[in-house]
């Protein structure tokens, strides 16, 4: 009997261990800190459907107080025209969307030459995995030139390259800039190296699937037309922190439902540095132009890849995207290089928008040009209306703290709706409500980007390759 009370006593102990350590584990991985992230943004929104439910009267009241007075009618009848219109494009891009069909691969016979370019700065260990993941490609070898150029680097870069190069041997060439002179450089070099039909650029940060280049570059074949192909971006580092995860959603919905869209029309807006490919004669009738490009008297050493993007389409070339052609890269998991990127990220808007309105309305390419430049006016819209908008928010904030943040957790929650239920069909719904997260983060802690990227958009400089301060 008194075995039998031991054993249960031990039994009770051991389980009460093992429940305790899990608990533990638990809380000392990010699994915590991720359901409390999410869990508490579901709680913020609902709170906010419940918060704008009791403020009905107070909303009322400043509905009157505000179209009581001409500024606030123009400004009613300005917000009617912007938000219809608004409804209409995403009805007209969900439209597109479901119209999207990814060109299948062709033989390996049909298959052009290709050149795919690296750059590289400060990227260390990483550059190495994305030479080793471009060799595994399914992609004849003898139609594959891999360059990759080290731009200066002031870490092991160069080494690691060295490494891949007595790996792999004469699957790829190496080379090394004299100093940083920038992506771009690194770019124009690759470019004139060069021997294929059709140029691939690829980040050194980035990680490419067995059949993504053959994927990638199959439209040149079956489109003549075509003269650059968008690939699917999407993290690799989504399981290290908060914001790749965030990002992740938001990179699925920019892609595959945005690109999509635009593939239809055949101007897909950017080409993404991470996995771009173009056809080479396109990229040599805009070359010198591209590597001398200026903005407001200062060469543009960013936004290499709108710029080049925005060259083949006026040349005339369809610009198409490919789903089925991924390419995984990191993005940063701390604010201050986020907001960094975004800020380098809208500057080259702002430039490129630009140089887009001075061909958009022009006889630029054969057949309809309506669908590009109704994605211009999305573009230029929210340029135009950055500031009235801005000047309005910081107003609804000091007269109407309250009202304000009820009111925009709610639109948060009914607009992040879609790209939550995008994401869950495309892939996981757990992962689908960093959505949410997504958008409070950048409601409140990165709306100052655009408006700040507009006002300084003559700056240059990547802003987020430099080596950690050591001092």
């Amino acid at each position: 009997m008194k075995e039998t009370v031991s054993k249960t006593k031990a039994d009770s102990k051991s389980f009460t261990n093992t429940i305790y350590q899990r608990i533990k584990r638990f809380f000392d991985t990010a699994n915590a800190e991720h359901i409390f992230v999410q869990g508490s943004t579901l709680v913020l929104l609902l709170g906010a459907v419940y918060m704008v439910y009791i403020l009905q009267e107070d909303f009322g009241k400043y509905h009157v107080d505000r179209n009581s007075s001409v500024l606030g009618q123009l400004f009613l009848a300005v917000s009617i025209v912007i938000f219809a219109f608004k409804a209409f494009y995403f009805v007209f891009m969900a439209f597109r969307y479901f119209k999207y069909k990814a060109i299948t691969s062709v033989s390996d016979e049909s298959l052009p030459t290709c050149t795919i370019i690296v750059p590289a700065y400060n990227e260390g260990k990483q550059v190495w995995s994305t030479l080793h993941s471009l060799s595994k490609s399914h992609f004849p070898e003898q139609k594959l030139q891999i360059i990759s150029i080290d731009d200066g680097s002031q870490d092991d870069t160069w080494q690691w390259m060295l490494r891949a190069k007595e790996e792999l041997g004469d699957r790829i060439e190496i080379y090394q800039q004299p100093k940083n002179m920038g992506k771009r450089h690194a770019l124009y070099r690759g470019f004139n190296l060069g021997k294929g039909e059709v140029f691939i650029t690829v980040d050194s940060d980035s990680e490419v699937d067995a059949d993504t280049l053959r994927n990638l570059v199959s439209p040149f074949v079956t489109n003549p037309r075509c003269g650059a192909v968008a690939g699917n971006i999407r993290v690799m580092n989504n399981k290290s922190a908060l914001l790749p995860k965030m990002l992740d959603v938001s990179f699925v919905l920019s892609f595959e439902f945005v690109r999509s869209a635009e593939s239809t029309l055949d101007t897909v807006l950017c080409t993404p540095g991470a996995l771009a490919a173009y056809r080479s004669e396109a990229v040599f009738s805009c070359l010198d132009k591209w590597i001398n490009q200026t903005f407001m008297g200062q060469p543009s050493d960013i936004g290499e890849d709108r710029a080049m993007t925005n060259m083949i389409l006026k040349q005339g070339y369809h610009v198409l995207f490919q789903r089925n052609a991924y390419a995984y890269t990191n993005v940063p998991e701390k604010y201050r290089n986020l907001q960094k990127m975004f800020t380098r990220w809208g500057r080259s808007n702002v430039r490129e928008n630009l140089v887009m309105a001075k061909y958009v309305f022009t006889n630029f390419r054969q057949g309809s040009k309506a669908g590009a430049r109704l994605l211009f006016v999305s573009q230029i819209l929210k340029i135009v209306m950055c500031y009235p908008f801005l000047i309005f928010m910081l107003y609804f904030v000091i007269t109407h703290p309250l009202l304000f943040l009820s009111s925009t957790l709610l639109s948060i929650l009914v607009l992040s709706t879609f790209p939550v239920l995008f994401y869950a069909k495309r892939y996981k719904l757990s992962e689908s409500f960093w959505a949410y997260s997504y958008s409070i983060l950048y409601t409140f802690g990165l709306f100052w980007i655009t408006p700040y990227a507009i006002a300084t958009a003559n700056r240059s400089g990547w802003l987020t390759r430099s080596l950690p301060n050591k001092n």
